[in-house]
């Protein structure tokens, strides 16, 4: 199954934001509504209101803490203002289970399931000079949502050292892709896997290094018989066009 983290890791926000607009200054006054959540339990969901002027925070409600939170001098004293009005610290607390629960029960359970299963290739890196450790990349790629686990394993144990990943890298299609590099010395008879995991697979994604041919080499070879195929066909076309010209000058009646 996907690994824990990765269930836990799943961060979703409702925006709900209204602005007002001062023709007269340029000023702008922006209110937002957010439902920060990663399930559908009531711990795990959080309502925070919080209100700006000209892109600074003046004031915040947050249900964790309860109660308003002025970040200026304005703000602290609008905080203080609606934190002793009761219909409007009630009105606020609520706002958790009015706004955020009830629309969390309908998004979440339609927004979990969309997800795209990552694929996965490897392939090795020349050293920049001798002496130096071989690479090997394994790149993760065409897969959602972004949160992905990407590990090397060398004989079955997993390998820490010489490990370095990008972030999560966004295609501009939803989609997503990560590289994670292993420096490594090649030895006879080991056998080295990229190991993923992710929110859309039952069980771990395995590929296993094939050092039988550099990557170099495969690439060649098809690159050979790419062009081997491709001189076949251009040959049996001519044969069968010179044939066919042959045939059409043996049918032609002869004069005296």
């Amino acid at each position: 199954m996907a690994s824990t983290f990765l269930r836990v890791s799943l961060l979703f926000i409702f925006i709900f934001i209204f602005i007002g607009f001062n023709s007269t200054d340029g000023s702008m006054e922006v209110a937002v509504y957010r439902c920060v959540f990663n399930s559908t339990d009531p711990n795990n969901i959080e309502f925070i209101f919080s209100t700006y002027y000209n892109k600074l925070e003046l004031t915040r409600f947050s249900s964790s803490v309860g109660k308003f939170v002025g970040y200026t001098e304005v703000g602290v004293k609008q905080a203080e203002a609606w934190n002793n009005d009761p219909s409007v610290l009630n009105s606020y607390r609520a706002e958790k289970s009015r706004y955020c629960q009830y629309n969390i029960e309908n998004f979440y359970p339609n927004f979990l399931p969309k997800h795209a299963e990552p694929h996965a290739r490897l392939h090795s890196e020349a050293p920049s000079g001798g002496g130096h450790p071989a690479v090997l990349v394994c790149i993760v790629y065409d897969f959602y949502p972004k949160h992905i686990k990407v590990t090397w394993k060398r004989d079955g144990k997993e390998v820490t050292s010489g490990v370095t990943s990008t972030d999560e890298m966004a295609d501009g299609d939803w989609y997503y892709q990560i590289h994670s590099h292993l420096e490594y010395t090649p030895k006879s008879g080991e056998k080295i896997t990229c190991v993923v995991e992710h929110i859309s697979l039952k069980e771990p994604l395995v590929v296993e290094w094939d050092p039988s041919m550099p990557e170099s080499e495969k690439n060649k070879i098809a690159i050979g018989a790419s062009g081997l195929i491709l001189g076949l066909i251009l040959s049996l076309a001519g044969f069968i066009y010179f044939k066919s010209k042959s045939r059409r000058r043996t049918l032609v009646p002869q004069t005296d």
